[in-house]
């Protein structure tokens, strides 16, 4: 049996490194998190941009934020306004031939009619979330969340619609990275987190576990783990919950963000990986050692 990698005891300060030096100007304005930073001084209007900007976040984050910015374009600007308090066949018609990777126009003026739904019955995104939470914990809130946002079961939904929005305690136990990345956002109130919900403290809080951080977590030793899963989630959230258990996720943009740079080229290049302060704990680096 293969030895499994385990985090180096260096890797919590070679972290800390990570996170100080990160270029965050580069980064933040690259990022999906940039779409619903402006809508937030309303809370209403920040968890409907930051539910359309999550669910849109399939692919590269210029296409996300391309797609967001058209998805804005149609509803006049006002997500809340001029597309949440519209007519459905209205919301249809703004949405025509809108498209995102297999993203639809159809399913987001339905999500849009699911939003509307969960506003007028007084409840709201993260009322949804906290009624599953407190029942369960967080996985359990996400489910809730999920719910939500589906609809009941014997609503007429858009073909596919229901799939954009995964639960960890549905099979095959989805790793649910757009729900999971919606929720840290509205939950950190460090940036570029935008913090507007008070309900679930940030300790809480699981990793949204995108390619690139699961790459990096996998051949830094924060998993074992060769597939994302929930229980992945679980696990690299258990390991950097050690580094910092009052907010674990904290490390979560700058390593996904070291990935969509660049930085991380994913393959020995000591040209790129020479500065990296992550290079003595890479599963990859520490192979050649050992092989040398």
């Amino acid at each position: 049996m293969a030895a499994v990698h385990r985090p180096s005891p260096e890797l919590p300060e070679h972290l800390r490194t990570l996170y100080d030096s990160f270029p965050f100007a580069r980064s933040v304005p690259e990022d999906p998190v940039s779409c619903v930073a402006p809508f937030r001084a309303d809370p209403k209007a920040t968890e409907v941009a930051g539910i359309f900007a999550s669910t849109l976040a399939i692919g590269n984050t210029t296409a996300i934020r391309g797609s967001f910015a058209e998805l804005l374009r149609r509803s006049g600007g006002d997500l809340v306004g001029g597309l949440l308090a519209r007519a459905p066949r209205e919301r249809v018609r703004l949405l025509a031939g809108f498209h995102h990777r297999w993203i639809r126009g159809d399913q987001m003026a339905h999500l849009a009619g699911r939003l509307a739904t969960i506003y007028a019955s007084g409840e709201t995104l993260e009322s949804s979330f906290a009624d599953g939470w407190r029942s369960g914990g967080f996985a359990h809130g996400l489910d809730a969340l999920a719910v939500a946002l589906r609809g009941p079961e014997n609503t007429k939904a858009p073909p596919g619609y229901r799939v954009l929005f995964p639960s960890p305690l549905d099979a095959p136990a989805s790793p649910c990275k757009r729900l999971t990345l919606f929720v840290r956002w509205m939950v950190r109130n460090e940036p570029p987190d935008l913090g507007i919900w008070h309900t679930v403290p940030a300790s809480d809080l699981r990793i949204p576990l995108d390619q690139h951080t699961f790459w990096i977590a996998y051949h830094v030793g924060l998993t074992s783990r060769r597939t994302r899963s929930w229980r992945t989630v679980e696990e690299v959230t258990a390991a950097l919950r050690s580094v910092d258990a009052a907010d674990p996720i904290r490390y979560d943009f700058v390593l996904c963000h070291t990935g969509i740079s660049g930085d991380c080229p994913k393959e020995r290049d000591m040209s790129v990986c020479g500065p990296c302060v992550l290079r003595p704990d890479c599963l990859l680096w520490r192979r050649r050692r050992t092989a040398g």
